[in-house]
């Protein structure tokens, strides 16, 4: 099962590393990994996606809290949390492929953001299974290359992760 873990920590050098290294050191391996500042600039969030059991999620949890630098651990309930993903995603486009391109484009809504002779820039926003979907649909006409942020979440109603 797939597990998202929303992280405070303070915003300095190296936390990253040492969180990533706790990963390493147990075995578990990190399925998506974002990092970004909040509202507070003392303060950076990041989310994690792992896959394993509880126990595994337990384990991970508790060596987390016992990092200096990270202020708050929250495992985000999927019923409670709302999350999102940015792909964007280079496909071959020839002449007589571009109206079905941008058919898939619009039943998706993402946008083209970049136009070549031979190629198309796609930016989609969504959860997981929504960018996997368009992605199926793309692989057609030839996916030149691809980035995807991984998964961002934040709790629903007025609950916060954020001290």
């Amino acid at each position: 099962m797939l597990h998202t873990i929303a992280l405070i920590v303070e915003n300095k050098a190296g936390v990253l590393v040492r969180i990533a290294g706790l990963f390493s050191r147990r075995g578990f391996n990190i399925d998506s990994l974002t990092v970004g500042a909040t509202d507070n600039p003392d303060y950076s969030r990041m989310t994690i996606t792992v896959e394993g059991d509880e126990v595994i999620l337990e384990q991970v949890t508790k060596q987390l809290n016992k990092l200096v630098n990270v202020i708050r651990v929250s495992e985000m309930d999927p019923n409670e949390s709302v999350d999102r993903e940015l792909a964007i995603i280079k496909v071959a486009a020839k002449k007589e492929d571009r109206s079905e391109i941008m058919q898939i484009v619009s039943v998706f809504r993402a946008k083209i953001i970049d136009v070549s002779p031979r190629s198309l820039i796609i930016e989609v926003t969504g959860t997981n299974d929504k960018i996997e979907a368009m992605v199926r649909l793309l692989r057609q006409f030839g996916i030149k290359e691809m980035a995807r942020t991984g998964r961002v979440s934040m709790v629903r109603g007025t609950k916060a992760v954020v001290p």
